[in-house]
């Protein structure tokens, strides 16, 4: 895309700070466009994906206010690969489109980010003129998910592991922005950032 602005993908890993590090950047004025929030659209009573997951899933699939029954599905999805790429292959094209559009909106007058978990996972790294990772010791992060998401260390530990390894997207970005440290610290690596951007 030739464009004086860039697309700038936001990723990490669970409990890493990613949040944080969208809003910051949302409040200085940026667009910020969050992966999940198009995931919960692209579900929304009425639309076209729920619809085609009803058909791929069966009427159980949907609440009786016309929702989609999350734990239903997460349950048919949660153990069954083949199951979970009928899912991803409904939502993720969809998911993608609607990014692309807003993404294409927003960059004729502007830098935009993407915040996007699994955005190596899902080979997106090509859409990219940047890619930052958030980045945060292993021991602070196990630390941050067991009092976020009261879980035991064993628990917050097995979901890390289900997790690419933040060493590995670390390996991979071109910015790295360093939680492990306090708010302040991580604001001034971000502030830092969007000045080379101007």
């Amino acid at each position: 895309m030739d464009n004086k602005y860039k697309v700038i993908g936001i990723t990490g890993g669970i409990a890493s700070g990613k949040s944080t590090v969208s809003d910051y950047i949302r409040s200085k004025g940026y667009p910020v466009l969050d992966a999940d929030i198009y995931a919960r659209k692209v579900v929304e009573p009425g639309s076209e994906g729920l619809k085609e997951i009803v058909e791929a899933f069966g009427e159980a699939a949907l609440n009786e206010d016309g929702t989609m029954n999350r734990q239903y599905v997460g349950s048919l999805i949660f153990n069954d690969k083949e199951k979970r790429d009928i899912l991803n292959g409904i939502t993720h094209p969809k998911i993608r489109q609607m990014m692309n559009d807003e993404r294409d909106f927003y960059l004729k007058t502007t830098h935009v980010f993407q915040d996007i978990p699994l955005l190596f996972e899902n080979g997106l790294e090509g859409q990219m003129d940047e890619i930052i990772v958030v980045y945060v010791e292993r021991d602070v992060q196990t630390e941050r998910l067991m009092s976020r998401n009261e879980l035991s260390e064993s628990e917050a530990i097995s979901r890390i592991e289900s997790q690419m390894s933040l060493e590995d997207k670390k390996a991979r970005a071109t910015v790295v922005f360093d939680n492990t440290e306090t708010r302040e610290t991580l604001y001034k690596q971000i502030d830092e950032f969007l000045s080379t951007l101007s």
